[in-house]
């Protein structure tokens, strides 16, 4: 069944295209060595369909164009101009998945993504092929888009990349004629600058971003006034108390590897404005994402995981606080429910700073994330096995933590546990970012 791009709202890659910029993708069509010939007239009606609003039109005209046009030069960088072949039913056809690939089929290294570049490269990844990315090639050629509600700036992204391709491929004096014109100018340089927006590792660093600004609103959070929940620091205290002095402790050792162009965060508060910067800077940083190994993939994927739970535990920690508040100020909630409000308040004066401190730990681990690589086998699985038990405690305090359990004195425990286990691993020296270090400290040497 086919669907429209509602429930996948198109992402902004490139700035979308201008008249001022169709203008000159036609002056350039002609004369760009990208463009075959032969090819010319579908260039010039992918232009006039986009005039019209024929959105969908022109971007299978356009995809098919820029398949050709890369299968060109993919044959000819590799050296192999047999692959110019197209659909035959005798031999192979050279699609986009073997033009973006990193090997050929008989293993040799693909010459096209050291010669595009990693910045067109990613576009393209972005764009066709990760699974949280637009990829209109698979959805229009299986019949899951809706041609007649086609999105203008799916289309749009198309043509500017089209165009940052095309001026590859003029002559010196066409180009410098071309960057007169401000807009090609400031294309060009996003295009220069471009990184990925749909890996794993992109999207890792969105969540986290995320779920920072989730957890900044808890100290917002209404909750019962002071002198009612002190009552309940009786049961507890001394493993609530231990739980924060440990939390403090490991914030303080991974803020040792923050690099130094980011902001320090204050351990002891940690949702401050501050925090917000240092997760901005760190989850800002470019990390390589093409063609990532398995392994990287792997961890990615256990850390997104970790983050999401956080998401959801901070998200429904939220949503608890303002219904047992509602409650507890129109007198609804019954003796029980009362101690478990008030455990709750005294809970998430422990819970903040332990997410924060998750928060700092992945996006640190993803600073580092290419270290993995150093880690032998057994060692690689050590280190999943650990990252995977990070994953079961925030399971369990989403669980936990939910309107239906309402288990606060057993995240307590649960969350000692936990932090024991960080604290355990990261003093043997198995993080990702402590290889990350050993490995800056042998290139010094």
């Amino acid at each position: 069944m086919s669907y429209g791009m509602a429930s996948h709202p198109p992402r902004r890659f490139l700035p979308n295209v201008t008249d001022e910029i169709l203008s000159v993708l036609e002056g350039v069509m002609a004369r760009s060595s990208f463009v075959l010939k032969v090819m010319l007239p579908y260039w010039e009606t992918a232009v006039a369909r986009f005039q019209a609003g024929r959105f969908a039109d022109c971007a299978i005209l356009l995809l098919t164009q820029l398949e050709a046009g890369l299968r060109n030069i993919f044959a000819k960088v590799n050296k192999c101009p047999r692959r110019l072949l197209t659909a035959e039913s005798t031999a192979f056809y050279t699609t986009f998945d073997e033009i973006l690939a990193k090997h050929l089929n008989d293993g040799k290294i693909n010459q096209l993504p050291l010669f595009l570049g990693e910045p067109a490269m990613e576009f393209l990844w972005d764009f066709l092929n990760h699974q949280e990315g637009p990829r209109i090639r698979d959805r229009l050629s299986h019949g899951e888009i809706d041609l007649a509600d086609f999105p203008k700036e799916v289309t749009s992204q198309l043509l500017a990349f089209s165009i940052i391709l095309l001026l590859r491929f003029v002559d010196a004096k066409l180009l410098a004629l071309c960057k007169e014109n401000a807009a090609v100018r400031s294309l060009l340089r996003l295009a220069e600058g471009y990184s990925s927006r749909c890996h794993p590792a992109s999207q890792l660093q969105k969540q986290v971003l995320s779920c920072e600004e989730s957890v900044r609103i808890w100290p917002l959070l209404p909750l019962p006034e002071e002198t009612s929940w002190k009552v309940t620091r009786q049961e507890g205290d001394s493993e609530a108390d231990a739980c924060s002095s440990l939390t403090a402790k490991i914030l303080e050792e991974l803020h040792q590897h923050v690099p130094a162009r980011c902001v320090y965060a204050d351990s002891q508060h940690p949702a401050t404005e501050q925090w917000r910067q240092l997760l901005g800077a760190l989850c800002s940083t470019s990390i390589p994402t093409l063609f990532c190994p398995r392994a990287v993939l792997e961890v990615l994927t256990v850390l997104r995981s970790i983050c999401s739970q956080c998401q959801r535990v901070s998200d429904q920690v939220a949503a608890s606080a303002a219904h047992r508040h509602r409650q507890w100020l129109e007198r609804r909630l019954r003796s029980r429910q009362r101690h478990n409000y008030l455990c709750m308040a005294n809970s998430l004066r422990l819970l903040s700073p332990v997410l924060y401190l998750l928060l700092l730990l992945v996006a640190l681990e993803l600073l580092s994330i290419h270290s993995v690589l150093r880690k032998k086998a057994p060692e690689y699985q050590h280190y999943l096995k650990f990252l995977k038990s990070i994953l079961q405690y925030t399971e369990n305090l989403v669980v936990y933590t939910s309107p239906k359990r309402n288990k606060w004195h057993d995240t307590i425990s649960l969350t000692q546990t936990v932090l024991v286990k960080i604290w355990t691993f990261y003093e043997k020296k198995q993080m990702l970012m402590h290889l990350a270090k050993e490995c800056t400290s042998e290139v010094a040497l």
